[in-house]
């Protein structure tokens, strides 16, 4: 079964590939999309006027593993 998070916070660039405080913000988990949509929405509207500060949702199985990107 999968769940959806909400992962961002604010980083140290637009590039963003480093949170600011080095950890990203994880909220959740949302049993289904929707739910996750409405969430992100919320936080993307408090900080549409901050550029170095995003979100996004993830879906994790958790009757798989997450594959490596290594």
């Amino acid at each position: 079964m999968g769940y959806f998070w909400v992962v961002g916070g604010e980083y140290t660039d637009t590039r963003f590939h480093e949170a600011l405080n080095g950890d990203e913000e994880w909220i959740g988990p949302f049993q289904d999309y929707q739910a996750a949509k409405e969430e992100w929405a919320r936080h993307a509207w408090q900080s549409v006027d901050h550029c170095a500060v995003r979100y996004r949702i993830e879906r994790i199985d958790m009757d798989q593993p997450p594959a490596c990107t290594d």
